[in-house]
């Protein structure tokens, strides 16, 4: 019997890549994103070279009952979420003083707020069956605090802790919850930022493996995982550190943002 996955941020990037493996293992796609041209148009790849049924959702999810509307067209097409991917996300960047404060606002509702509220909605439906599992992509950001991208580091913060609660508070239920922790993507979030002198990680992969990255540790329930080992191990050095120091070099790193007069002060992933 096949399994359903459910993707946000699917219309691009890591959520595009996400979709095909999964579709290429055999699930079902429900996948939810604002930009319902580009979900369609997957949704009919998927449906052709995998012979898989994808369902197409366009919800904007910073709105406040974006989680319980999806989760309303979820039910109401007779689906069962076995996977939900928490992908959809994106960062600002530049001083936090300059930055709008309704678009950091959005930021946390995408990152944060829909994060949980998809979660509470079917994390209880997998208890209830023993068998389900959950994937949210946080960030390397998540390690450490990231001057320049304050609110965006500390949504990730939020992602990675959250995931690891549940992970352990889940164990002998059967349902398996993973921290997707990439350094650099090449998902075009540099490109939106104007400049890359704020990399943030050591090693840039491509969604493609990533995203085998991510399903090999799903399968070996690991909790959370950092995709390339340079950007694990310089991830787990700067968590040992005192994070008065991190913070302090974090800004002699990410403050190419300020130096470069292209960059954007909000950026998309």
């Amino acid at each position: 019997m096949s399994k359903t996955a459910l993707v946000t941020g699917a219309s691009s990037g890591i959520g595009v890549e996400f979709a095909r493996q999964l579709a290429a293992r055999g699930d079902d796609l429900v996948l939810v994103a604002r930009s319902v041209d580009k979900l369609e148009k997957l949704a009919a790849e998927l449906r052709s070279s995998y012979g898989v049924r994808a369902e197409v959702i366009g919800q904007d999810l910073t709105a406040p009952d974006a989680a319980s509307r999806v989760a309303e067209e979820v039910a109401a097409r007779g689906m069962t979420v076995d996977l939900l991917v928490n992908n959809a996300g994106f960062g600002t960047a530049g001083r936090f003083a300059e930055i709008p404060a309704e678009r950091d606002r959005d930021q946390l509702m995408v990152n944060v707020v829909s994060l949980v509220g998809l979660t509470h909605a079917f994390i209880p439906g997998m208890v209830a069956r023993g068998e389900g599992a959950v994937v949210n992509v946080g960030s390397t950001a998540g390690f450490q605090p990231t001057p320049y991208f304050a609110t965006y580091s500390g949504s990730k913060v939020f992602v990675l802790n959250f995931s690891l609660a549940l992970w352990s508070e889940l164990r002998g239920k059967g349902v398996k919850v993973l921290a997707l922790c990439p350094g650099p993507v090449q998902t075009g979030f540099f490109d939106v930022v104007g400049t890359d002198k704020a990399m943030i990680g050591v090693q840039e992969k491509t969604p493609e493996a990533v995203v085998r990255t991510a399903l090999r540790a799903l399968d070996r329930d690991r909790g959370y995982v950092i995709p390339g080992l340079g950007n694990s191990v310089s991830s787990r050095f700067m968590s040992k550190l005192p994070r008065r120091l991190v913070a302090l070099v974090g800004r002699k790193v990410t403050r190419g943002v300020l130096a470069d007069p292209v960059a954007a002060p909000v950026a998309a992933r």
